[in-house]
């Protein structure tokens, strides 16, 4: 039975790796050799974003041929789209904003969803409702690192998955902000077409973006 306790544990339990792959999927065995690079490179978490027709059988085959994976929804703008990636294997949700509409679905349901946000606003409706953990988006246009530690300050019950513009660059500088708790990127997965070994491209960029998180290498 879902109830509010139990959706907001398994959102404390998403992202605790730090770096969330944002993935656009256009070819189904791209994104295959995408998820088995992600898993060589130590990261086990995905978020595949529902833009593109083979989206939804991408995160299905995924969900199947690789369950050591935690599955995340990209792009939910629909309370149907919660409903299909759920029932193909998601367990987390994330929208670029914040609708009544979701609220409502995603509280019914009793989906762990993360929400988009860009402004302080919008945090505070967003935990109002009883999302603490929110995307801010889109992370450097909405005015980066500074920006967001501004806006969190004040507001400690937040937790943030900063998306849009990340890099491994500047990853150090999210990572400094108390309220983040993991940052969002395509970085990982971007320029792979023509590459001859896209699972081991993939896995080396994993590898990397995670010392990087843990402060194991310098960037």
């Amino acid at each position: 039975m879902n109830t509010p306790d139990t959706r907001l544990e398994r959102t404390k339990n998403w992202l605790r790796q730090g770096v969330l792959p944002v993935v656009v999927i256009d070819d189904l065995k791209q994104g295959l050799e995408i998820a088995e690079g992600l898993c060589a490179g130590g990261i086990t978490q995905i978020e595949i974003t529902l833009r593109t027709p083979v989206a939804l059988q991408a995160l299905g085959e995924i969900a199947k041929r690789f369950p050591e994976m935690n599955l995340s929804a990209g792009t939910v703008l629909t309370p149907a789209q919660f409903d299909q990636s759920a029932d193909l294997g998601a367990t987390l949700f994330i929208s670029p904003g914040l609708t009544e509409t979701l609220a409502d679905h995603a509280l019914k349901k009793g989906y762990a969803w993360v929400p988009g946000a860009a402004t302080a606003s919008e945090i505070m409706r967003g935990l109002e409702l009883g999302f603490e953990l929110l995307k801010f988006f889109p992370a450097m246009a909405a005015g980066g690192p500074k920006a967001l530690a501004g806006i969190t300050a004040p507001l400690a019950a937040a937790r943030i998955v900063p998306t849009g513009g990340v890099t491994l660059e500047n990853m150090p500088q999210w990572r400094e902000i108390k309220a983040v708790q993991a940052v969002g990127g395509t970085w990982l997965t971007a320029g792979l077409d023509g590459v001859g070994n896209v699972a081991k491209v993939v896995e080396q960029r994993a590898a990397l973006a995670m010392a990087a998180w843990n402060n194991t290498v310098l960037v």
